[in-house]
C-alpha cells in the first residue's frame, strides 16, 4: 500500500518426517491482488491500476482525476500535486528474525534507518524522518499530505491577510490596496504617507487614510488633474475689485490708479492735490487750481477792461466809467471740480451775498455759459441760492458759468448786479 513499508517475515518450520517422492510435490502460485491492483504475469507482481484512464469520467464537474497507488483522487484543477514515482521492485529480502523495521545485530535487534539507507518510498519533494521500526515522509512547509501526495495548502482560506491574499505553491503573499503597504508582520496593511514620498502636488499635500489630497495657496485653484495649482485671475472674475484698474499677479492681484491719483487702501483711488503737495509748476503770478487728476495754473489777475483788479479774484467796474454802465459792478472768480457722471440732480455750489441793504430784494440767475442747460439755480432765500447739476455730465470737460445776482431797493430806483464767474472742471473719471 502507498506510504507503508511492506516487509515479509518468513518462518520455515517444515520437517520432513517421511520419505516423500518429488513427483508428489505440488507447486502453488498466488495470483490474487488487492483492490486497485492487477496481476502482472511478466513481473509476477501486483501492478497498480490507473483508474483515471480506465474509468470514464472518474471525477465530475471541475474536479481533476489524480491516480495513486491502489486508488485515485478527485481534486480541484487548481490544486498543486507532487506526483509519486512508481515504486521500484525490490528483491525478496533475506530471512530476518527481528520485528518489522529492525535487523539483527549480534544477539539483539536494532532499528533500521531507512532514511539513511535510502530504503524508503518518500517522494523527492518530501523529507524522510526515521522512527523506531519505521519512517515518515514529511511534506514541505505549505503542503499537506493526502495519501502519498503533497497538496498545496490554500492559506488564503484562513484570512491571514488584511486586504488581499495571493496563494502560491507552498506559500502565500499579502498585498495591499493602493495607498497602503504591507506591515512588518507581512500580513497587515499600513497607510503610506504619499506626501513624504514625493506626491505630485504642486503646492500643498495633505495625507489621508489610504490616499492624499492636494490643496493650493490663496489665489490659486486646483486644476482638473487634482495636482496642479493654477493662478486665479481675480481681475477677470469680478470688476469690483479695483476702482480703476486691476492687475493680475501670480496668486494675487493689485489695484492701480491713473496718473494724478493715488491708491487709498487696497482698491480706492484718490485725487492728488498737487497745489497742496507743491508738485506743480505754477509761477508766482499764477494761482494753482487743483482739478481731479491734474492741476491748472491761472493768472492771479484775470480782470479785463474796463474792470480793474481790486483784490484776490475780485474785479470791479465802477459805474462812474461810461463803459461800465451796462456791465455788472463786480466779477468774482471762483473754481471748483466735480467727478464725471456725478449723480443728478445734485447741489454743487452755494451762492451767497455778503453785503445787502435792509429792505433790498435779490434774485439769482445763470447769466451765461450754460448753453445745454446742464445746470439751474434754486434760490433758497433773499441772500443765497444753490447751483444745481441738472444732469450727469462726462469729463474731461470745463464750464465757465456767470452766476448773476440782481439787487434792487424800493428807495433806489436803479438795480445793480454782480457776477460770480465759476469755472467748473469735470474730471475724467467717476472718482
Amino acid at each position: 500500500f502507498p506510504g507503508t513499508k511492506v516487509k515479509i517475515l518468513t518462518f520455515l518450520s517444515v520437517f520432513l518426517r517421511s520419505a516423500i517422492s518429488q513427483s508428489h510435490v505440488k507447486t502453488y502460485t498466488n495470483t490474487e491482488c488487492t483492490d486497485g491492483y492487477h496481476w502482472d504475469p511478466l513481473t509476477e507482481h501486483c501492478k497498480d491500476i490507473n483508474e483515471c484512464e480506465t474509468i470514464p469520467d472518474a471525477c465530475k464537474g471541475e474536479m481533476k482525476c489524480f491516480n495513486h497507488y491502489g486508488g485515485y483522487l478527485c481534486l480541484p484543477r487548481s490544486a498543486s500535486v507532487i506526483p509519486a514515482p512508481e515504486p521500484a521492485i525490490t528483491p525478496t529480502p533475506a530471512f530476518n528474525p527481528c520485528p518489522l523495521g529492525y535487523e539483527p545485530h549480534g544477539d539483539s535487534c536494532v532499528d533500521i534507518d531507512e532514511c539513511e539507507r535510502d530504503e524508503h518510498d518518500c517522494q523527492p519533494s518530501q523529507q524522510c524522518i526515521n522512527t523506531l521500526g519505521a519512517f515518515n515522509c514529511q511534506c514541505p512547509r505549505g503542503y499537506s499530505k493526502v495519501g502519498t501526495e503533497c497538496i498545496d495548502i490554500d492559506e488564503c482560506r484562513f484570512r491571514y491577510c488584511q486586504h488581499r491574499c495571493v496563494n502560491v505553491p507552498g506559500s502565500f503573499s499579502c498585498q495591499c490596496e493602493p495607498g497602503f503597504q504591507v506591515g512588518g508582520n507581512n500580513r497587515s496593511c499600513v497607510d503610506v504617507n504619499e506626501c513624504e514620498m514625493g506626491a505630485p502636488c504642486s503646492q500643498r499635500c495633505f495625507n489621508t487614510y489610504g490616499t492624499f489630497m492636494c490643496r493650493c495657496d490663496q489665489g490659486y485653484e486646483l486644476g482638473p488633474d487634482g495636482f496642479t495649482c493654477n493662478d486665479i485671475d481675480e481681475c477677470r472674475s469680478s470688476s469690483y475689485h479695483c476702482q480703476f484698474r486691476c492687475v493680475n499677479e501670480p496668486g494675487k492681484f493689485s489695484c492701480v490708479c491713473p496718473e494724478g491719483y493715488q491708491l487709498v487702501g487696497t482698491r480706492m483711488c484718490q485725487d492728488i492735490n498737487e497745489c497742496e503737495t507743491g508738485e506743480h509748476q505754477c509761477s508766482d503770478t499764477q494761482t494753482c487750481v487743483n482739478i481731479h487728476g491734474r492741476y491748472q495754473c491761472v493768472d492771479a489777475n484775470r480782470c479785463q477792461e474796463p474792470y480793474t483788479h481790486n483784490s484776490d479774484n475780485l474785479c470791479v467796474c465802477p459805474h462812474s466809467k461810461p463803459a461800465c454802465r451796462d456791465l455788472p459792478y463786480s466779477v468774482v472768480h471762483r473754481y471748483m471740480t466735480i467727478t464725471s457722471e456725478r449723480s443728478a440732480p445734485s447741489d454743487i455750489f452755494l451762492i451767497q451775498t455778503t453785503n445787502f441793504l435792509t429792505g433790498s430784494f435779490n434774485t439769482f440767475r445763470i447769466r451765461s455759459g450754460d448753453d445745454n442747460r446742464d445746470f439751474y439755480i434754486r434760490q433758497t432765500n433773499n441772500y443765497s441760492a444753490m447751483l444745481v447739476l441738472a444732469r450727469a455730465v462726462s469729463g474731461p470737460r470745463e464750464y465757465t458759468l456767470d452766476l448773476e445776482m440782481l439787487s434792487g431797493h424800493p428807495l433806489v430806483g436803479q438795480r445793480s448786479s454782480s457776477v460770480l464767474r465759476l469755472s467748473i472742471f469735470v474730471g475724467p473719471y467717476t472718482f
